[in-house]
């Protein structure tokens, strides 16, 4: 069991983004990774070669989510390999591409960081699952404070409690 719930999910097409994301994931229950995407592959009905591409993509967004790696260098590159060309259409950016599914998660990237929702992406430093700040001031860090759940995870408590254990036991 992991945290879940609709309070976690991204907005519009960022949700696509956060579901690839949380294809690898620490599990509450067992705490050992795990990676699920050869599930999702199979339900996207991806090809060999377009779910090496998705891979590669997942482990760059993943590490821009979790700010190990340069955001802008990222998805520049992922420009580029995917050939995508922003337009305008109605007054809107869009964003044309022959792609298929990694050019449409660069896309709703792109579209977040337009939307300045992409810095509310974000990845819990305990279980490492990818959900989304609703938080006023975008101030969330871990995935909850409390165990969504009975086999739910309480990133949030059990930092504190660690943290809390620490200062007292370096001031004794």
């Amino acid at each position: 069991m992991v945290n879940t719930g609709t309070e976690q999910e991204a907005p519009g097409s960022l949700e696509a983004v956060r579901t690839l994301l949380n294809t690898w994931r620490i599990p509450n229950d067992t705490r050992r990774a795990e990676d699920r995407f050869e599930e999702y592959a199979d339900q996207a009905g991806l090809s060999k070669s377009r779910r090496h591409e998705l891979l590669a993509l997942r482990a760059d967004l993943r590490a821009a989510v979790e700010r190990s790696a340069d955001t802008s260098a990222v998805l520049n590159d992922w420009i580029k390999r995917l050939a995508i060309l922003p337009q305008v259409v109605d007054d809107t950016i869009a964003f044309k591409h022959s792609g298929g599914l990694g050019a449409d998660l660069v896309s709703a990237a792109l579209e977040a960081i337009a939307a300045g929702r992409w810095r509310r992406l974000k990845a819990c430093p305990d279980c490492r699952w990818v959900f989304y700040d609703h938080s006023r001031n975008a101030s969330k860090r871990w995935c909850l404070m409390t165990a969504g759940g009975p086999d739910g995870r309480s990133c949030g408590s059990i930092a504190k409690v660690r943290a809390h254990r620490k200062r007292t036991r370096t001031t004794e």
